[in-house]
């Protein structure tokens, strides 16, 4: 293996052949992230029945994927964070000894490769040459991760180049094994820079460069090098005059993230534009100017298909267009894919499931899974910022957070500072979805739009928040909204999407301090006339919170 690597670092080949010696694996294939690779790759993958070419005169490039029935969605339940301690995970976090971790899951790799082939994917998160990317290794079993990590990371020779020789690298194991629910482990170890994934081959389970390294190891080295991991989206707004302000913004999965990422500006606003820089997870640093600066650690966009339509965000219809794989969507019979909220009507003709079942518009189960995907590259996007690929990132000017909330939350509000700003996003609920397994619409607390993705104790999470104000001497302000509140009638009272926009300029108006705002006991909420509402159905005094009491959030 050692005399076929592309490679001569002592600390990776050894790594490698260590694992190898472990999973036994039949073949060893070293990923170099070409278009010769991707293609062979795809073909064995039809081949093999893991993908389904599409009909590449409607779909150029794009596959779909049909995930085992058991494995459609992360499994908090099953994710450990392997400290030394158990305070060091904390109590949001499911703690296992690294010893014991080690052990019983070593168990489960132990020729799990047996006939199968090991890929060795070396990956990039961030900008290559950025000085603040990571180089990841992935080692893995499944041709479905291998290209998904092509779209999602700089992958190939150009993390082994960055990377050279040293030692600081994440070491990632992935196994699909026989995807046995009761054999299924997500475990990280901070300490060792580790991810070791056995058992499924879900996105968010198996695509350790994602929510594994870039959020859960990435919160941990934040904490240690003293900057920010965040799940989190990048977005600059551009105003009539050519100037660009970029915001950060945390939602809980399947709460609008990609469609505020990607947000289009509505007539009002047709002088204005955004630019998304990611639609994610960002990366934030203090910079040398006194301000928080932020890159997006992907290279694309892992979003959820249902409800994704031209009228919720056209330039994610846009991306999906090329180059994609679709995971858990339905299959039309000219080759096309389809999902619940992608068009108005169900496509006439022959149509087949997320199972691969025959499926029409009457029958009892969706067409779609809840959680089916989309990952496409970030390349492919219509508005892409023109600094996505910029080592130093983007200065950013508010950070804002959201949830799914039917009642008590206000459409926008602003922190009275930094302190208070990170209590509302520590204070963060949100009603939950389909991208977790579990009951759908209950309300959990989810600080920061992180529970699920700390690495460490939450507690010293916070901490760490409250100790980045004194580097930050010109932080962001920070803000919460809610998209979703809903009337006495269950209606939606915000129309949300491209009206988003209305708010979003409150908020940078604010962040500029160009506007006033009616304090209240809870924060800073619009005062009548400020937030722009002409052309909108709605009663001002539906979104208007000026009276904004403790016991009205407490009610």
């Amino acid at each position: 293996m050692a005399d076929n690597a592309p490679t001569k670092n002592p600390t990776l080949l050894a790594w490698i052949k260590e694992c190898q010696d472990l999973v036994k694996p039949s073949r060893v294939h070293w990923c170099d992230g070409t278009e010769q690779e991707k293609e062979a790759l795809f073909k064995e993958g039809v081949d093999t029945g893991v993908f389904i070419r599409l009909n590449q005169e409607k779909r150029p490039g794009c596959y779909l994927h049909r995930s085992n029935p058991n494995d459609v969605a992360r499994v908090e339940q099953l994710t450990f964070i392997c400290t030394p301690t158990k305070e060091g995970a904390g109590t949001t976090n499911n703690w296992m000894d690294p010893k014991e971790a080690y052990e019983k899951v070593g168990k489960l790799y132990d020729g799990a490769m047996k006939d199968r082939t090991m890929y060795i994917v070396p990956y990039v998160m961030g900008p290559i040459g950025s000085p603040f990317s990571k180089v990841g290794i992935e080692i893995t079993d499944s041709i479905y991760v291998v290209l998904n990590m092509r779209i999602m990371t700089r992958m190939g020779t150009c993390a082994l180049d960055m990377l050279g020789d040293s030692n600081e690298f994440n070491r990632g194991l992935h196994a699909v094994r026989d995807c046995h629910p009761e054999r299924r482990y997500i475990c990280h170890f901070p300490q060792d820079n580790t991810i070791w994934s056995i058992g499924s081959g879900y996105g968010g389970n198996a695509l350790l460069g994602k929510k594994c390294l870039a959020l859960r190891i990435g919160s941990f080295l934040a904490k240690t090098e003293g900057w920010l991991a965040e799940h989190m989206l990048i977005m600059g707004i551009e105003n009539p005059y050519g100037q660009i302000s970029y915001v950060a913004a945390a939602f809980p999965s399947q709460c609008g993230k990609t469609n505020f990422a990607m947000l289009m500006p509505p007539r009002r606003f047709r002088n204005w534009k955004i630019w998304t820089v990611g639609d994610d997870i960002a990366w934030l640093r203090p910079g040398e100017d006194g301000r928080l600066w932020a890159i997006n650690p992907e290279n694309g966009y892992f979003g959820v298909a249902p409800g994704t339509n031209n009228l919720s965000n056209p330039m994610a219809m846009s991306s999906i267009e090329r180059d994609t794989i679709f995971t858990n969507v339905a299959l039309t019979e000219d080759g096309d894919v389809w999902w619940e909220g992608k068009t108005e009507k169900v496509p006439e003709g022959k149509m087949w499931d997320w199972q691969g079942r025959p499926w029409t518009g009457e029958s009892k189960e969706k067409a779609a899974h809840p959680n089916s995907r989309f990952t496409a590259p970030a390349t492919n996007n219509p508005c892409l910022s023109r600094h996505f690929n910029d080592p130093q990132g983007v200065p950013i000017s508010a950070i804002i957070f959201g949830g799914r909330r039917a009642s008590t939350v206000p459409l926008v509000i602003q922190s009275f500072n930094w302190s208070h700003g990170v209590y509302m996003g520590a204070t963060l609920g949100s009603e939950t979805t389909a991208a977790a397994a579990g009951a759908v619409g209950v309300l959990r607390r989810d600080p920061m739009a992180m529970l699920p993705f700390c690495g460490y104790n939450m507690g010293e999470y916070w901490g760490h928040w409250l100790h980045m104000q004194s580097k930050i001497p010109h932080p962001p302000k920070i803000f919460m909204v809610n998209w979703f509140r809903k009337d006495s009638k269950g209606k939606f009272i915000w129309p949300g999407f491209g009206e988003n926009m209305r708010v979003l300029k409150w908020i940078l108006d604010r962040s500029l301090g160009a506007v006033g705002a009616q304090e209240t006991q809870m924060g800073w909420v619009p005062q009548e006339g400020y937030l722009d509402l002409s052309g909108l159905p709605i009663d001002p005094e539906a979104v208007s919170y000026t009276h904004l009491t403790l016991p009205t959030i407490l009610r």
